[in-house]
């Protein structure tokens, strides 16, 4: 029943039948994350890098009433252009799926079709989280429940920098979702590679990541677990000047009165246009190591 659903690209085929790791890719990065052509750009060089770290790239996205895991060329074109693809969470794939309507997956979605797909490890930017001020507007990210029940290691920078960090750190706690730092003792948050917080764990290695994942479903304890990779160095920008950034795109954020699934790209297009254009080279860059360090853990799990 379920296959009825799915619907798997060429390349992803002859991974499962020969047993290469898989990585799962969102695509709401691409339709709602980042301008054109830079969204479909960075789409392709991100497959090309879990290729060459011997893994095979799975894009998902819900187009023509089935859940596609891993897209043509043509599909990511598509996602990248289109303004009528709908941004997809949890609540959303069923109706898009009945009515044939187009989705992009959030890491949400991307995490629940990546489970039925059999898929292990996801990569993406940044999870979402508690957003400042959740305590009045209940504006908590489903990333985090869903990070709670469903088996997928989520490779990441961390959080991103818009949200309450410290509140996020909370709820995947009383969740039991640990947060694994790769190489890094501090949660890395998004564009910056430290925050003023702790990550539960640090692990140096993808064979360190790859058997704490394996020991944690072995033991039949469910849910996701995100591994925080920092951004590199070199491309990382100053924790102070986000900071003032972040507060001002948020401000003019409340004054416009924006709220719900429109508030996380309103404030990454507001940060993109105050840093002018830095944040949108460092989110490029984040998102290319963190499909390298994806694709190593992937090819350690299965081996």
């Amino acid at each position: 029943m379920l296959e009825k659903w799915l619907e798997y690209s060429q390349e992803v085929i002859e991974a499962r039948e020969a047993g290469k790791p898989i990585v799962a890719l969102e695509s709401t990065i691409i339709s709602h994350g980042m301008p054109y052509p830079q969204n479909v750009e960075t789409a392709r060089e991100v497959e090309e890098i879990i290729r060459e770290n011997g893994a095979v790239p799975a894009t998902i996205a819900i187009l023509d009433g089935k859940i596609k895991i891993g897209l043509s060329n043509e599909d990511l074109e598509y996602l990248g252009q289109s303004e009528n693809v709908e941004k997809a969470s949890r609540r959303d794939i069923p109706f898009l799926l009945s009515t044939k309507k187009n989705g992009a997956t959030t890491v949400t979605a991307t995490m629940i079709c990546a489970e039925l797909a059999g898929i292990e490890v996801f990569v993406t930017g940044g999870i979402g989280g508690v957003h400042r001020e959740a305590e009045t507007t209940m504006d908590i990210s489903a990333d985090l429940q869903e990070l709670a029940q469903t088996n997928v290691a989520v490779v990441c920078a961390g959080a991103k920098s818009i949200l309450d960090l410290g509140l996020t750190l909370e709820y995947l706690e009383t969740h039991g979702v640990p947060v694994v730092g790769f190489g890094t003792d501090t949660l890395p948050a998004f564009y910056t590679r430290t925050s003023p917080f702790n990550v539960n764990f640090r692990l140096d290695s993808a064979d360190e990541v790859a058997e704490m994942i394996k020991t944690k479903w072995e033991l039949g304890l469910d849910g996701g677990i995100v591994v925080a990779n920092p951004i590199p160095e070199e491309n990382a920008l100053e924790e102070s000047f986000i900071s003032e950034v972040i507060n001002q795109a948020l401000a003019e954020a409340k004054e416009n009165q924006i709220e719900g699934k429109q508030v996380t790209p309103f404030l990454l297009g507001k940060v993109k246009e105050l840093t002018e254009g830095k944040s949108l080279v460092a989110n490029i860059a984040l998102v290319k190591n963190n499909a390298r360090v994806g694709a190593m853990i992937a090819a350690s799990l299965v081996r």
